[in-house]
This record gives structure tokens, sequence and C-alpha cells, in this order.
């Protein structure tokens, strides 16, 4: 009887143990406050946004000469005027000062005029009202200036680097290389490894008469590589040079090439 009663205390006190435990964890889950999700810390935009919308540095750069080309350009701009208020001059070029754009497109209207702007940087922008036919004269004009007066082009530079170990023959080839590039208005950078200024000298002596130093033969890479940089000659420098070396210039030479055609044919 006494170890029954043992046993049943036994049961009970574990079974007291275990409801314990299980009420500890329950409330300890209800008390611990829920962690933030990583998706809540990101706030949540009040509109869409569409990266189309947002235009990258180069879109900015790119409009910006389109605007610059567009404004540069001599031609009728219609009756899209952008300014309330522009200085307009007539098509005698006397001022007719301040205009407010619907005055201005009656005007172009009841004269059936065009207009052109002149100066966009102004303060109004300075607008001109002038004919179909004086704007395609100036056109032509404008065009026979750029031509009387071409905007300098860049020169380009090829690159060219080999051993001072290189055989006669690849040494032939490169030269010719460089003699084309030369007679194309290009400057041609030589980098000889192992090299010394003296092998430069050689080289331009293969094109006497097309190029000259536009830099002088110099150490690079530390002492390792000799660099000299070729460029064409001048209209004046190759006319200088002719008439130091007695060499015919173009011209003569297709001149005398006719004559003797003309002697090779037999007159009957």
């Amino acid at each position: 009887m006494a170890a029954l009663l043992r046993r049943l205390t036994l049961q009970t006190v574990k079974t007291e143990n275990n409801c314990v435990t299980r009420l500890g964890t329950y409330a300890l889950h209800r008390t611990a406050p829920a962690l933030p999700s990583p998706r809540a810390s990101v706030p949540t935009p009040s509109c869409p946004i569409h990266t189309g919308a947002l235009g990258t540095v180069a879109d900015a750069q790119d409009e910006r000469k389109k605007k610059k080309k567009n404004d540069s350009d001599f031609s009728n701009i219609g009756r899209k005027i952008h300014e309330r208020v522009i200085h307009v001059l007539d098509e005698a070029g006397n001022d007719l000062g301040h205009m407010h754009r619907a005055d201005v497109i009656r005007l172009m209207n009841e004269r059936d005029l065009r207009l052109v702007k002149r100066d966009s940087g102004a303060q109004p922008p300075q607008y001109q009202l002038l004919t179909g036919v004086q704007i395609h004269e100036e056109r032509l004009r404008l065009r026979e200036s750029e031509k009387a007066h071409p905007k300098p082009v860049p020169t380009l530079t090829k690159e060219l680097t080999f051993s001072s170990n290189i055989g006669r023959h690849d040494l032939d080839t490169k030269s010719k290389q460089i003699q084309q590039w030369l007679e194309k208005k290009y400057k041609v950078q030589i980098t000889i490894k192992k090299g010394k200024n003296e092998m430069c000298h050689q080289i331009l002596q293969t094109v006497p008469g097309i190029a000259t130093f536009s830099t002088q033969p110099q150490p690079v890479r530390g002492g390792r590589a000799v660099m000299c940089v070729l460029r064409p000659l001048s209209k004046k420098e190759e006319h200088a040079y002719r008439e130091a070396h007695g060499t015919p210039n173009e011209d003569t030479l297709n001149k005398e090439n006719r004559n003797d055609r003309e002697s090779d044919v037999v007159h009957p």
C-alpha cells in the first residue's frame, strides 16, 4: 500500500512539472516581440516609379547637343514660338522691338513671311521675319562661307610598336605602312623596344619629303624603349624641301608625263 502511494505521488509531481514547463513556454512566445520583417524596412513608394522616366547623363548630353545644333541651324521655325515675348526684326532689318508671339504670328500671316531665330542667347531671344527667297539666299551664303573656311579636322594618330631585332623584310613592310599612313595625313607614333634614337632617324629617312618629327625620339618605359612621333609635312614644308633638293612638284611631273605620252603618238 505504501509503495502504491509513493508511485502516485511521484506521478502527480511529474505531471505538475510538465504543466509548468508548457505554460512557461507559451507565455514566452506570447510576450516576445515580433522581429521586423526585412521587407517591411523598405519604404514603399506612394506612386510607381518607371525606369524610363529617369534620364541618364548621356541622354542629357545628347539632348543638349541636339538643342545646340538646332539653335545654330538657319531655318524657318514655323509658328512654334516657345517664348511668350520675343525681339523681332523685319525683312529689311528694321527693329520692331519686343512683340508678343500672337502679334508675330498675325504679322507673318499678313505679309506671308517666315520666322528665323537670330540670337537665342539674347533676352528676350531675337528673331527675324524673312521671305522664302531671303532664307534660301542666306543658306547659300552660309554654305559658301563654310566651304571657304572649313573647320579644322583633328589629326588622327596611328601607333606602331616593334622590336629593334626586327628583320629587314619586316622593317621594310613597317616602313611602307608608315608611308601609307603619312600620305593619308595621319600622325604615326613609333615605339621601338630595346631601340636607340638612331633607329628612329633611319625610319624617317625612308620617307623623305613626306614627314618630319612631331615629337623627337626620347626614351620611354624606363629606358627600355624609344618613342617618336612622325607627322606629314605641310604644303610650305613640302615646297621648301623640293626647292632645296631640286625635286619637281607633282604638277610638273604630270605635265612631263602628258608630253611624253603625246610624243609617243605616231602622226600620219
